[in-house]
């Protein structure tokens, strides 16, 4: 799995979206796990959100 297939998964998945054709929660967590950029970024997304949702953006 590349990782620009996991950062949009991720993105998905904090949006509360269904995960692109293709790509398992099972696959998603296995490379989140193994890749720390992956795992950075998705913590990031998630703050950002929150954040945003903070200030009433989005």
């Amino acid at each position: 799995m590349h990782c620009s297939d996991v950062r949009t998964a991720l993105s998905a998945r904090i949006d509360g979206e269904a995960p692109p054709p293709g790509v398992t929660c099972v696959a998603l967590e296995t490379h989140v796990r193994g890749c720390a950029a992956c795992h950075r970024w998705g913590e990031r997304a998630r703050r950002l959100k929150v954040l945003a949702a903070r200030l009433g953006v989005g």
